[in-house]
């Protein structure tokens, strides 16, 4: 079992999104295989809140997922993350594009890549969440590769 990285408790959510955007949206983040991650700010409220009513609509802040701000770091920066093709909703389909890492419990981290002019390789944040019930599907999902990426 991974080490936990400690839990980050302040008393209010504007604490939460000055360490989010402090650390996250103007630091260097990079994955343990050297690709830089981009947060942006308007991510804060995606990953941060959930929906009461269960519709989709995001109203209510979760102490749960942010207290764990500082895993999505950890979880990038772990070079034994368990590493797996993100699925595309609209396509029904896993694809390597994005890119699911696991490392502690079920939290599990998105991002999506891209490939620049030089042929390095960089990411955008998409989402991270506790994985609760769906953790035995993406465990199940393809394994995430750099050649399967590079060969679409």
């Amino acid at each position: 079992m991974m080490c936990l990285p400690p839990l980050v408790k302040y008393a209010s959510v504007d604490e939460y999104l000055k360490h989010y955007q402090r650390v996250y949206c103007r630091g260097r983040i990079y994955t343990f295989d050297e690709i830089r991650v981009y947060f942006h700010i308007d991510k804060f409220g995606h990953m941060f809140y959930e929906s009461s009513a269960r519709d989709g609509r995001k109203d209510v802040f979760s102490i749960v997922r942010a207290q764990r701000i500082d895993w999505i770091k950890y979880t990038l920066a772990h070079p034994h993350a368990d590493l797996y093709q993100g699925w595309i909703k609209n396509a029904r389909r896993h694809d390597p594009v994005r890119r699911v890492a696991v490392v502690y419990e079920q939290f599990v981290v998105v991002v999506s890549l891209w490939k620049k002019l030089d042929g390095s390789l960089k990411a955008n944040f998409v989402t991270c969440y506790q994985a609760d019930n769906s953790i035995s599907k993406i465990r199940s999902s393809p394994k995430w590769s750099r050649s399967d990426y590079l060969s679409d």
